[in-house]
């Protein structure tokens, strides 16, 4: 850039320092380079400083050129020429010879400067991405980016100001390296789930500590600033009772949240067990293919209202064939007020639902189903919390640890040259009638009864 001036006279140009936003650095060429990266060279504004040792007013020495590289800009990489004044120590006593200016942007002897590194953390923190993405961006080596982001990231976490403001807490375990074997594979994740000030979560990752355990979670409470604790109100939590512990013991005055995922997933796997035992009483084997209960097992776990009309007759149809003694079908009528707990226009609507099947479950002749409402009644506290706090979740906790999981690599498959089904017409509905399905009878889910209450027997 040749005429880089503002005005005559000006030793710097305003609008470029502007966009440059470094004060204290002053834009003086901008320029590509063969690889095409812009260039930006930059000089501070000092013109007398004294010596770092004696104090003595130093004299110039000349001035050498520092390379660093900067955060993206106008779609390419940016790199820095700043060409730093060499300062010389006039006093022939000092042990100081010669020394460099310095200033916060880049630091000495840095690749990377400031701004880049706390671009590429919070990348790393906040975006889907990785440390070799971010390396590319910037045109460096991937160690060369990591080391930058580690040491970034260990100063962030030891700023006792980030836990400040914690007013809900989530926690739950995790397995960081699924294709690797050792004590180390297990850990538990802290999260921050307090609501901004439109109501919404923005789920923020505190800590992740080795162990799978309420030990672990209770010592990490206990390791935190003084006040931390105070300030947390609501504690969501997985049905673990060495979580329920560490929060009974390390945070006495929050409300503990089970987690509403976790509490539908229970009655989840509840018709899956009813289902392969009654498949195995019936037929003395596993699900097969062709069985009838192995085909709608899928459709077992869905909610009655995503089932499609076509849906629901399949459903019907296999459940007259591989459910005699009505067996799976009251399971999955369970599980369906189980998940209409949390469908409820209403809180009170809601947990008036959560009572009653807290109160009857673990009455029901199946011992699968008895056993989730042994475990309701065990847990009740914390689930009717759920409809005391505005509908506190672990879900934001879920999230970080899906984000942050190291899948195993895929397998190699080969293409599947079976032709696709054709597509269902366009005017297929989403809500099925159900009144022509007297087995599945989803109004019982809702209707507040025992858990056989709503069936209606097809066979007379």
């Amino acid at each position: 850039m040749s005429e880089s001036r503002c005005g005559v006279g000006a030793p710097w140009c305003a609008r470029a320092d502007e966009m440059f936003n470094a004060p204290g650095l002053h834009v003086i060429d901008v320029g590509h380079d063969r690889s095409g990266r812009l260039v930006v060279t930059v000089e501070t504004d000092e013109l007398m400083t004294g010596c770092r040792v004696c104090g003595v007013v130093a004299v110039g020495h000349g001035r050498r050129v520092h390379r660093a590289h900067d955060a993206p800009a106008f779609g390419t990489q940016v790199v820095i020429r700043w060409r730093k004044r060499v300062w010389r120590c006039p006093d022939p006593g000092c042990p100081v010879d010669t020394f460099s200016e310095t200033h916060d942007l880049i630091g000495p002897r840095a690749k990377l400067t400031a701004r880049a590194i706390a671009w590429a953390t919070d990348a790393l923190a906040h975006d889907d991405t990785t440390v070799a993405a971010l390396a590319r961006h910037l045109g460096v080596d991937w160690h060369t980016c990591w080391d930058a982001i580690e040491a970034e990231a260990i100063r962030r976490l030891d700023d006792p100001g980030r836990l400040t403001g914690v007013v809900t807490l989530g926690v739950d375990e995790h397995i960081w390296k699924p294709s690797h074997h050792g004590g180390d594979r297990a850990v538990t994740s802290m999260v921050d789930l307090t609501r901004d000030q439109p109501g919404h979560v923005r789920a923020r990752l505190l800590d992740v500590v080795p162990g799978r355990s309420g030990t672990a979670y209770a010592r990490w409470l206990a390791a935190q600033p003084v006040g931390f604790t105070a300030t947390v109100e609501h504690a969501a939590l997985d049905p673990f009772r060495g979580y329920a512990n560490a929060i009974a013991g390390e945070l006495p005055d929050a409300v503990a949240v089970l987690d509403a995922f976790h509490v539908v997933k229970l009655g989840t796997a509840v018709v899956d067990e009813v289902r392969r035992r009654v498949q195995q009483e019936t037929l003395g084997h596993r699900g097969h293919k062709d069985d009838a209960l192995y085909k709608v097992r899928g459709l077992l776990r869905h909610g009655a209202e995503h089932l499609s009309p076509r849906q629901i007759t399949r459903l019907e149809r296999a459940l007259e064939v591989g459910d005699p003694d009505w067996e799976v079908t009251i399971a999955w009528v369970c599980y369906q007020r189980l998940r209409s707990i949390y469908h409820q226009p209403t809180a009170a609507a809601g947990k008036k639902i959560a009572e009653n099947a807290i109160a009857t479950l673990h009455t029901c002749p199946i011992p699968e189903v008895a056993r989730l409402g042994r475990t309701l009644r065990a847990w009740r506290t914390q689930v009717l919390a759920y409809f005391a706090t505005d509908g506190v979740s672990n879900g934001g906790t879920e999230a970080i640890n899906l984000h942050h999981r190291e899948d195993p690599p895929a397998r190699p498959r080969l293409p599947d040259l079976r032709p696709l089904p054709a597509t269902h017409p366009p005017g297929r509905l989403r809500h099925p009638t159900l009144e022509a399905h007297p087995r599945v009878d989803p109004k019982s889910q809702v209707s507040g009864g025992s858990a056989g209450e709503g069936l209606h027997r097809v066979d007379g």
